[in-house]
């Protein structure tokens, strides 16, 4: 496959989500996807439920104390996240 079919079908696959109004949904899923990439596999693997709410990422772990840190690293979390799916798509983090 030819950079310039890859480049067309990704302008086709992008305006395709823009027209049905589906942005938002894939790039959440997209890091649901990407979790242990954008996290690192000791987190991913403790990691039981992520889910988004009214643009609010619910992330369930299954260890209290890495809850904890979690929620004192909720500023770099939310920098690492916004790299991943971009500006505007989530405005909280919030861990269960």
């Amino acid at each position: 496959m030819s950079e310039d079919s890859i480049k067309n079908f990704r302008t086709a696959f992008n305006q395709f989500l823009k027209e049905e109004n589906l942005e938002h949904t894939f790039k959440q899923k997209r890091l649901i996807a990407n979790w242990e990439k954008v996290m690192g596999k000791t987190i991913a693997s403790r990691t039981a439920q992520i889910f988004f709410r009214n643009n609010v990422l619910f992330v369930k772990l299954n260890s209290a104390p890495l809850k904890q840190e979690m929620q004192n690293s909720k500023a770099k979390i939310l920098e690492l996240v916004t790299e991943e799916i971009g500006r505007g798509e989530i405005e909280d983090v919030r861990f269960l």
